[in-house]
């Protein structure tokens, strides 16, 4: 079941709002990106969500998600208000392969993104990983509790994360826990940029 809209779903952008910083969420096939856009977009999110249907049948594979029913064909939108100039607009790229040749343009000017992982499928992060280092574009790793229960030092070999890369737990469905993701990839940007730092901010709880 989709996660609840929050409350401020209509919340109309503010005049003195100049300047937009992009974030991507991004990682396999149902992993939970969607999930994470609605869970803490301030705005009623924008999603390219479609029903699945028989024609998929041995193009995606969801043989390791039962009962997904919709999946992204585009990619989600969802925002997130900083302060009265700076605005965060999340980007969710789709997941299966065949949409791939999405994600180099929805990573062009991209603040930072965020690799969603699923414990139970780590293979199917390493092409998002390996496409953002291409693009040298900062991220960090999340692990959607999916309750596989790998330690993080497992996760980080497999994933061959630069020690530096943080690698955080999340919860998807819950907002709190996808704003601490969100704070996390913004201390990161704070600590390997130049940029001042920002901070995302307690209306987004």
């Amino acid at each position: 079941m989709p996660a609840p809209r929050p409350e401020r779903a209509d919340a109309p952008l503010g005049d003195t709002a100049c300047r937009g910083l992009k974030i991507v969420i991004v990682g396999g096939f149902g992993v939970g990106k969607t999930t994470m856009v609605r869970s803490v977009s301030e705005i009623r999110p924008l999603d390219t969500e479609a029903t699945m249907t028989h024609e998929s049948l041995g193009v995606d594979d969801a043989s390791d998600v039962p009962g997904k029913s919709t999946t992204t064909v585009a990619f989600d939108f969802g925002r997130i208000t900083i302060d009265t100039e700076n605005v965060l607009y999340l980007f969710g790229a789709p997941g299966q392969q065949r949409f791939w040749f999405l994600w180099d343009r929805l990573f062009t000017g991209a603040l930072g993104a965020i690799v969603l992982v699923d414990q139970r499928r780590i293979e199917d992060s390493w092409y998002a990983i390996d496409r953002l280092e291409h693009q040298r574009t900062p991220f960090i790793v999340a692990c959607n509790n999916f309750g596989a229960g790998y330690r993080p030092e497992e996760i980080r070999d497999a994933l061959d994360l630069d020690p530096h890369v943080p690698l955080l737990d999340c919860d998807a469905r819950e907002r709190e826990s996808s704003k601490q993701v969100l704070i996390a990839l913004i201390e990161h940007l704070s600590e390997t940029t130049s940029r001042p730092p920002l901070l995302v901010p307690e209306t987004a709880s």
